[in-house]
């Protein structure tokens, strides 16, 4: 699938990714529905601290959902970015990033971004950098270790679906962020 060509375009260990002023790291879920810690947060978490201390970027963009007061993505990597010594004003949260579309496009549209570099794994990476490219950001990608696939077969089945939705998204529909806002100076 043209989404996977995109890969050219991830790195694996922060020698090889150039430096730039601001990342932006993808949400999910902290724990799991069994209150397990859930392996796709914890390793995005720890790529983004290894970016920073490595002098990859100057500032992080934690973006992801809130839509309930339990549930705030943005917070929890935030504070968990805080613990692993990561300056608190160095980060910035996206509370409005419900899809990858939607924090790949505020990235530029709401924080001002047109380069950076988005952590994720590999899988997700090679979508979100699909997006921000054909949206006219130089984007390259992190890759967080990935997670066994016992564990992540359900979100690889998900992945196929993501994927072709994302270019019907990109290429046919042009769809738009579900919100905008002001812009946000970082």
């Amino acid at each position: 699938m043209m989404v996977n060509t995109y890969s050219r375009f991830t790195y694996d260990t922060v020698d090889e990714i150039a430096p730039v002023y601001s990342a932006i790291v993808l949400g999910t879920s902290k724990k799991l529905k069994n209150g397990r810690e859930n392996q796709y947060y914890k390793n995005r978490i720890l790529a983004a601290v290894q970016l920073y201390q490595a002098n990859k970027c100057k500032k992080i963009i934690v973006s992801g959902d809130n839509r309930t007061m339990g549930y705030n993505e943005p917070r929890d990597m935030k504070s968990d970015l805080i613990l692993l010594g990561v300056p608190a004003e160095v980060i910035v949260c996206d509370y409005a990033g419900r899809r990858t579309l939607d924090s790949i496009i505020r990235f530029k549209e709401i924080f001002g971004q047109t380069a950076g570099i988005v952590v994720s794994q590999q899988f997700h990476n090679n979508r979100a950098v699909f997006i921000g490219r054909h949206k006219g950001i130089r984007l390259n990608g992190f890759n967080a270790e990935d997670v066994n696939v016992h564990n992540g077969l359900k979100t690889r089945v998900r992945e196929l679906v993501s994927k072709l939705f994302c270019v019907l998204d990109v290429k046919i529909f042009n769809t738009r962020p579900r919100h905008l806002g002001d812009k946000i100076v970082i």
